[in-house]
C-alpha cells in the first residue's frame, strides 16, 4: 500500500521554483509537513478554513503513499493582537488563547479536518527562538538595538525569491515599520521589548517578546528538523511572513534551505468581492455550522483547485449540499452490499486526480462518474467494488464519513438539528392526529418544516428528512 508505482507520483506546484515538481521526499520514512495555523485571539473565518481543509487533503494522501507523515501545525499563541484583546477583557493572555484555540479545533473538526500529529505552541519554543537569534547575532545576519533584534536582510542575497519581488518593491509592499536603529529599511523585528503590563520572557536583550516570523522558524526546527519537505499556508503570509522565514532558517543553519517545497493556497472571495472587515462580509465558520453540515463547507472549499482563488457563495454552499445528497444518495442504494468496511479501494483516475498537484475538481468528477455507475450496475461483484471505491475515495477527500441514512435524517442539515427533538414532535403530532386534533398536527407539520425538515406519512409510519 505505501509503494508508489512510477506512474504514479504526486507531483505539487512548488511557489520556490514556480513549477509543478515530482515531490520526493529527503527521507521516504518521515515525510514532513508544517502549515502557518491560527493565530488565537477570535475565531476561524471561511479563508482561515480553506488552508486547514487542503492541507488537510494533501496529508490524507501522503499518509496513503508513505508509512510515516510527520504533520505540524502550529497555534500563534503570543501576538499583539492576542495581547490587546486579552487587555481589553482584562484576563491573561493564555485565557484569549485557550478558548479560540479549542473553538478553532472543534470548528475545524466539523470540516472533518484530523487533528494534526504535532501542534506546537508559539510560546512553549521561547528558549529555541532566542537561541536562534543568537546564531543570526553571531553569523552577522542580525543585530541587537535599544532592547530590540532586528534581521539584517541585505546580509541575505537570496531574500525576495520565494515571493519573486525586487528590493524596492519589498519596502514599498511590506508597509515596514520606520525606525531609528534599523539598519535598512526591509530589516525586521525579530525580538521586541515587553512594557511592564505586556507579556514577556527574559532574554540576552532585555525582558521582551518573539516577532511573529521567528516563531515559526523556531518551532519548524525544534519539532520538525531543519529542512523539511512542505510548508504550507495561504497565499497571503508569502510576503513577508514565509519570505522572512526562509531567510531566517537558511542563515541560521548554514545555508541550508528550510522546506523543499513551498506550498499555498489562494483566496477566498465572498460573493466575488474580497473579504474584508469594513464591508462586513467576514463569514465565521462558527457561524456556517450552524447553518450547513460540515461535509458541505468542506465540499464547497474543495471544489475549486487550491491554488486559484475561491468565490464563496451560497450558491455554492447549496450546491455542494446537493452533491453530497447524490453522493450518499448511491451509497443509499447500496446499503444491502457488502463492502469491506476497512476497504481502501480508491480508483486510479481519481487518485491520479489527487496525485497531479491535488485536482480536487478533477477527483470529484472522477467520484461521481462512479456513483452514477453505481446507480444503474446490477452485477452484485462490481457493486460492492463500487460502494469500496465511493467510500475510499471519500476518505481521502474527508466526506462520505456517515451513514448514508443517518445523513439523509439530518446529518445533512446543518449542525444544529437535534435528531431526538425532531423524532419527540413527530410523535406529539402523532398524537394530535389520532385525537383528531388536526390543526395541532398541522400546526407541529409547520414548526418541523420551519427547522427545515419535511415529513412524510407512510404505512410504516412517519419517516422524516431534511428539505434540501
Amino acid at each position: 500500500m505505501h509503494t508508489q508505482p512510477n506512474h504514479h507520483k504526486l507531483t505539487l506546484y512548488n511557489t520556490l521554483t514556480r513549477k509543478k515538481e515530482v515531490f520526493e521526499p529527503a527521507d521516504p520514512n518521515r515525510v514532513t509537513m508544517y502549515v502557518c495555523g491560527p493565530t488565537v485571539y477570535n475565531h476561524a473565518h471561511i479563508g482561515n478554513a480553506r488552508p486547514a481543509v487542503v492541507f488537510d487533503v494533501l496529508a490524507r494522501v501522503l499518509r496513503r503513499l508513505y508509512p510515516h507523515v510527520v504533520y505540524a501545525r502550529n497555534i500563534t499563541d503570543i501576538e499583539d493582537k492576542i495581547i490587546a484583546a486579552a487587555k481589553e477583557q482584562g484576563v491573561e493572555i493564555s485565557v484569549v488563547t485557550e478558548k479560540y484555540a479549542d473553538i478553532y479545533r472543534h470548528d475545524m473538526g466539523v470540516l472533518g479536518v484530523l487533528v494534526p500529529d504535532l501542534e506546537p505552541k508559539a510560546t512553549d519554543t521561547i528558549p529555541e527562538m532566542i537561541a536562534m537569534m543568537e546564531r543570526l547575532i553571531e553569523a552577522g545576519h542580525a543585530y541587537a538595538a535599544e532592547g530590540h533584534v532586528l534581521f539584517n536582510v541585505p546580509s541575505y542575497p537570496d531574500y525576495g525569491r520565494l515571493s519573486g519581488r525586487d528590493r524596492d518593491e519589498m519596502v514599498a509592499g511590506a508597509r515596514v515599520e520606520v525606525a531609528p536603529y534599523k539598519k535598512d529599511a526591509s530589516d525586521f523585528v525579530l525580538w521586541k521589548p515587553s512594557s511592564d503590563d505586556q507579556p514577556g520572557w527574559d532574554s540576552p536583550w532585555g525582558r521582551g517578546r518573539p516577532g511573529w516570523h521567528i516563531e515559526c522558524s523556531a518551532m519548524i526546527e525544534k519539532y520538525l528538523g531543519e529542512t523539511i519537505d512542505i510548508h504550507g499556508g495561504g497565499i497571503d503570509l508569502q510576503f513577508p511572513h514565509h519570505e522572512n522565514e526562509v531567510a531566517q532558517s537558511a542563515c541560521a543553519h548554514h545555508g541550508e534551505p528550510l522546506a523543499r517545497f513551498w506550498l499555498h493556497n489562494g483566496f477566498v472571495n465572498i460573493e466575488s468581492e474580497k473579504m474584508s472587515k469594513s464591508i462586513g462580509n467576514v463569514l465565521l465558520v462558527h457561524d456556517l455550522i450552524q447553518q450547513a453540515p460540515g461535509e458541505a463547507i468542506r465540499l464547497a472549499l474543495l471544489a475549486g483547485h487550491y491554488r486559484q482563488p475561491l468565490d464563496w457563495t451560497s450558491e455554492g454552499l447549496a450546491q455542494a449540499k446537493r452533491m453530497l445528497d447524490r453522493l450518499y444518495g448511491a451509497l443509499r442504494n447500496l446499503a444491502d452490499v457488502r463492502a469491506e468496511a476497512t476497504s481502501n479501494a480508491v480508483p486510479g483516475a481519481f487518485m491520479e486526480a489527487l496525485l497531479d498537484d491535488l485536482n480536487t475538481p478533477k477527483a470529484l468528477a472522477e467520484l461521481f462518474a462512479i456513483a452514477k455507475r453505481a446507480n444503474t450496475e446490477t452485477d452484485p461483484g462490481t457493486k460492492a467494488l463500487l460502494k469500496a471505491e465511493l467510500i475510499g475515495a471519500g476518505r481521502l477527500l474527508g466526506i462520505l464519513e456517515m451513514d448514508p441514512e443517518a445523513w439523509f435524517a439530518g446529518g445533512g442539515a446543518a449542525s444544529h438539528i437535534d435528531g431526538e427533538e425532531i423524532e419527540r414532535l413527530i410523535e406529539a403530532r402523532n398524537a394530535a392526529r389520532k385525537a383528531k386534533d388536526f390543526a395541532e398536527a398541522d400546526r407541529i407539520r409547520d414548526e418541523l418544516a420551519a427547522k427545515g425538515v419535511q415529513i412524510e406519512d407512510g404505512p410504516q409510519g412517519t419517516s422524516w428528512r431534511v428539505a434540501s
